[in-house]
């Protein structure tokens, strides 16, 4: 059981360290505990045999631990108030109306990454919980065109298609018109065996190249049923922590960015805002991930912020927070 100064003292060595990078001696706690060195040292070492604390080498002062981080976010950590300025720059993210949701949150996100110098993420449910809503068509050339596929979860996904051999424009108009009739409200994982089952059938009866048009569309929109809407912000900020200092450490966060598998265990199926620390992450034990759920309107997904365990805590919690009621907020709007 930790004693009121201990508590406060621990408290002052996360902020501190949060603060430098750097280890917190007993020497700079004296004169704000008013405390000799010893009464600090002693109290410094018992928070060490407790495990909230921790030495980066024999004559080094100390860090906190992931028990010390999360001791001081769950009993200690005040929550740090949005400045005006911060305020004032999302608000007129969710006060401009040309914007749909999806890309509110987006650019929201990018704000926060760019004000925190940490790396945001925003983690879309996958597409197979989806139902198509569109396709759209844009030809390039008798070779190429770009299909746009949406889905009812407002999810847009461009993709190109190469044909083997030129195809006639009207072709492809007949293809999509038939796509659209057919495939709408059909669950994305649906798509690829109703287009080998129902619409191949009746393609091969009114086109002329129907095999090289339809294992295009069937190719594209296949692997649109295999893919999770994911927009990182900030990616390399992370980096520029003096936590991550050497070229493996850099590989290392760098290939989890890039891991689908990975990336799928940022998401969030809590409502509040969540805090997981180093190991408690399961994605990397140097980082910390704050994040939670949203779902407004059948819109659902994870907002996330990814920094080191040396985190402002009580600043990226507040965003996080004030971000998730903006978020529902318009969404109630949009509804009304």
């Amino acid at each position: 059981m930790l004693g009121t100064r201990q508590k406060e003292l621990l408290k002052n060595i996360v902020e501190e360290h949060i603060k430098t990078a750097r280890p917190v001696g007993s020497k700079s706690l004296c004169k704000k505990f008013k405390c000799s060195s010893a009464t600090i040292r002693n109290d410094m070492a018992e928070l060490e045999t407790f495990g909230y604390l921790e030495k980066t080498h024999i004559s080094s002062g100390r860090i906190p631990s992931e028990i010390g981080y999360r001791f001081y976010v769950d009993n200690l950590m005040e929550p740090k108030k949005i400045s005006g300025e911060d305020m004032l720059k999302l608000q007129t993210i969710f006060n401009n109306n040309e914007l749909d949701l999806n890309d509110a949150i987006s650019k929201s996100l990018e704000i926060i990454s760019d004000m925190t110098n940490y790396t945001s993420v925003v983690l879309g449910k996958e597409s197979k919980d989806n139902s198509l809503a569109k396709v759209e068509v844009i030809p390039i050339n008798s070779r190429q065109l770009v299909a746009v596929v949406i889905t009812d979860k407002g999810h847009v996904e461009n993709k190109t298609i190469i044909f083997d051999e030129n195809v006639e424009l009207s072709e492809i108009s007949k293809t999509t018109e038939l796509l659209n009739k057919m495939l709408i409200g059909t669950p994305i994982d649906e798509v690829p065996s109703k287009l080998e089952f129902e619409i191949k059938p009746i393609i091969r009866n009114y086109i002329k190249n129907y095999e090289v048009v339809y294992n295009a569309f069937y190719n594209a929109l296949s692997n649109f049923t295999n893919e999770r809407d994911v927009k990182f912000s900030g990616k390399t900020n992370i980096l520029k922590q003096p936590e991550f200092n050497t070229v493996d450490d850099v590989k290392n966060i760098i290939s989890k960015f890039e891991s689908k598998d990975m990336v799928s265990k940022i998401e969030e199926t809590e409502d509040e805002v969540k805090v997981y620390i180093g190991k408690e992450s399961e994605f990397d034990d140097n980082v910390t991930i704050v994040k939670t759920k949203y779902n407004v309107n059948g819109l659902e997904g994870t907002i996330a912020i990814i920094g080191p365990k040396r985190m402002e805590y009580d600043r990226v919690v507040n965003m996080l927070e004030y971000l998730k009621k903006h978020i529902e907020n318009r969404g109630k709007e949009e509804q009304s």
